[in-house]
């Protein structure tokens, strides 16, 4: 089923406008591939091809995690984790 994901994945990978206009890569570029390449196993490539990816994945699961559970000081660990992401970016 994994695999059957990942070969629509990269059957169906969009371009970067900002890139095709403009000639320069925007702060998304290789978040397609890194995410394809987190689901094949190799992490490693993932980070090489774009390191905030993790980090953001992390955030969004412990908002979901923070909006269903009311962690203790989820709000204050879910902003220093943006800030964390957007210093990465």
């Amino acid at each position: 089923m994994l695999k059957k994901i990942i070969i629509w994945l990269e059957a169906n990978m969009h371009s970067c406008p900002y890139k095709h206009y403009f000639g320069i890569e925007c702060f998304g570029c290789g978040m397609q591939r890194a995410f394809i390449e987190l689901l094949k196993g190799n992490f490693i490539v993932s980070i090489e091809l774009y390191p905030a990816l993790v980090p953001l994945l992390l955030l969004f699961l412990l908002l979901i995690t923070h909006l269903v559970f009311k962690i203790k000081n989820g709000a204050e660990i879910l902003k220093y984790l943006f800030i964390f992401d957007v210093i990465i970016i």
